[in-house]
């Protein structure tokens, strides 16, 4: 099975940008960050598509995930605990 596309956007003093990217490392899935600090084209880009400017922003094949939800990320990902 292909693994979906997955892209974190966070920043440097995230704490939960780092919870989802640990999370999603000890799952092996693997994940493009972008630190929305250092691209403000990326921000921009990330609010105009979710309407949030919170991070971590998990997108799953383009679908948003606002905040480290571990039961939408499960979902999305197909993983099991």
């Amino acid at each position: 099975m292909e693994q979906k596309r997955v892209i974190v956007f966070t920043t440097p003093t995230c704490t939960y940008c780092k919870q989802v990217k640990r999370y999603l490392s000890e799952k092996n899935i693997h994940f493009k960050e972008i630190d929305i600090s250092r691209d403000s084209k990326a921000a921009q880009d990330m609010i105009r598509k979710s309407g949030q400017q919170g991070v971590p922003q998990l997108w799953v094949n383009n679908v948003p995930v606002v905040g480290f939800d571990r039961l939408k990320i499960d979902k999305m990902l197909n993983l099991k605990n």
